[in-house]
């Protein structure tokens, strides 16, 4: 069975090389071509190291592409939108992993981005590349978009109990994201500058974060649309370079109990290859942690419940660079080809680290 011809637009970055090392140990796919505006000629290798005598080949240039069946572009946001239709001249499906394709309407883009959209016409055509929510969409896809890294832990910390119904949506949802370094990417600036960086707890974000857009939409499909509750939502960087952990308070319509909480999270996730429930009664990894999730495709999501309050805390930790991106990408891939959602992401993180 011949394998399916890939090429990466933007391979230099983190996620670009996130991609590359995933796709190389893929079964059913060949790596046609990497392109890159600043490194072409050079050995992939050489923006990242981590793949030496894994891989010869070379970054071409993006002017230089050539067809292939699937084309990922990991390029920064606002760049894919404005290049869209040439980038589809080169193959029959492309997986976009910025934001360009994220949010369903222009009017979302303005809110949002603070821009007129270049491509508004395929905003309805692409879909939400996340597999828990769109699996039976995806098969079909031409245009699939990547997913927040933020967003996507969130969401799916959320779903199941938006799903089931039973979210008190006249008390704000509050949420926080704690995250790490690689998530700016992999441009210096001030922000990653080692002095100001290390042994920083710095909310960058308290308002107004672009994620929270796919938040109101994706946790809307559940209400037949657009999530009317108010939905809060804060952004903060920690010291860490890989890992999203955030914690939800989520007020219920009635006061369930813990075993009632339980039966709704196994019923989502007990078939999901890529989400396990995390809660122990003790132990130091009794709740999600990042920390053990570096380079792996896996979202664990746990909970507390406060029955004081009628309230449940969700909290959820992913790999932002894996399931927030290049992981969940593939995951996606899989999904569009028919393939075994699992192949080429069973590497179940490290432990120590």
């Amino acid at each position: 069975m011949s394998r399916v011809r890939v090429a990466i637009v933007g391979g230099s970055g983190y996620t670009g090389g996130e991609l590359i090392r995933l796709l190389l140990f893929h079964p059913m796919v060949e790596i046609s071509q990497v392109a890159s505006g600043s490194q072409a000629g050079h050995f992939v290798h050489s923006a990242h190291p981590n793949l030496r005598k894994i891989s010869t080949l070379r970054f071409c240039h993006p002017d230089d592409l050539t067809t292939c069946d699937v084309l990922f572009l990991c390029l920064p946001h606002g760049v894919s939108s404005g290049e869209i239709e040439r980038y589809r001249t080169l193959a029959p499906r492309v997986i976009d992993l910025s934001g360009d394709f994220r949010l369903r309407t222009p009017d979302l883009y303005r809110r949002w981005y603070g821009h007129e959209h270049p491509a508004p016409e395929l905003l309805s055509e692409a879909v939400y590349g996340l597999p828990e929510l769109h699996r039976a969409e995806l098969p079909e896809a031409a245009l699939v978009s990547g997913t927040g890294c933020m967003a996507t832990t969130s969401i799916l910390g959320l779903a199941p109990l938006y799903r089931a119904g039973v979210v008190n949506q006249s008390i704000p949802l509050v949420l926080e994201a704690k995250v790490g370094s690689s998530a700016a990417g992999a441009k210096a600036g001030p922000s990653s500058h080692h002095p100001d960086r290390s042994g920083a707890v710095r909310s960058f974000e308290p308002t107004g974060h672009r994620h929270t857009a796919e938040l109101i939409q994706e946790l809307g499909q559940f209400e037949g649309g657009e999530l009317q509750q108010m939905v809060a939502f804060s952004a903060t960087a920690v010291e860490m370079v890989r890992g999203i952990l955030v914690t939800a308070h989520v007020f219920l319509n009635e006061n369930l109990e813990e075993k009632a909480i339980w039966r709704i999270f196994r019923e989502a996730y007990q078939r999901e290859p890529f989400v396990r429930l995390v809660k122990e009664r003790n132990g130091v990894y009794r709740y999600p942690e990042p920390k053990i999730l570096s380079g792996s495709n896996y979202c664990d999501v746990g909970f507390e419940v406060d029955r004081e309050q009628q309230r449940v805390v969700v909290i959820a930790a992913l790999d932002n660079l894996m399931k927030g991106a290049a992981g969940n990408g593939v995951q996606a891939l899989n999904c569009m080809f028919g393939w075994d959602e699992s192949l080429g992401l069973t590497f179940p993180g490290l432990h120590p680290v």
